[in-house]
């Protein structure tokens, strides 16, 4: 039987503890926030409610009406030790993704790195960490890149 994959980012409850907010996802997993990990939080004491608008984000309202929003995967790596390494190991593959991606057109473009990254106004050795998969771009850097190889951002981001 197959799961439903986004149980795990589904918060079903939340309550307010003395030191933390206690919360429930709907695959069962559970945990909590100090409150000390909010910094515009600071404690129980200013604490007016907590919500669950939609089942992605809590809205903890505070005594003077300030509202702070906690959302899903916030949340989701107080009660899942697991959940960042996972989610890390996932943005790194996408890293690599792309500056696979931007290598190979950069290359059939005959371009050199040092050649893109002057069109693209960036530095080389930006460029050698985008293409190898150690650093996110921006979308300034990405769309730079792209208007540098006169492609579409989209040609960047997805496989056609």
């Amino acid at each position: 039987m197959r799961q439903d994959v986004s149980r795990d980012r589904m918060m079903m409850a939340a309550s307010l503890l003395d030191d933390a907010i206690q919360y429930t996802f709907a695959d069962g997993a559970s945990g909590q926030i100090p409150y000390a990990d909010v910094p515009e939080i600071g404690d129980r004491n200013g604490v007016a409610t907590i919500e669950l608008p939609n089942a992605y984000e809590m809205v903890v309202t505070l005594v003077d009406g300030q509202q702070i929003e906690i959302p899903w995967d916030f949340a989701r790596h107080y009660c899942d030790k697991s959940y960042r390494p996972t989610i890390e190991a996932i943005a790194a593959a996408g890293r690599k993704t792309l500056g696979a991606r931007i290598r190979r057109i950069r290359e059939s473009a005959g371009l050199t790195q040092e050649q893109l990254a002057g069109r693209a106004n960036i530095g080389r050795v930006t460029l050698v960490r985008l293409e190898n998969g150690d650093q996110a771009p921006r979308f300034k850097t990405l769309s730079a890149i792209a208007q540098a190889l006169e492609v579409d951002v989209n040609s960047l981001l997805l496989e056609r």
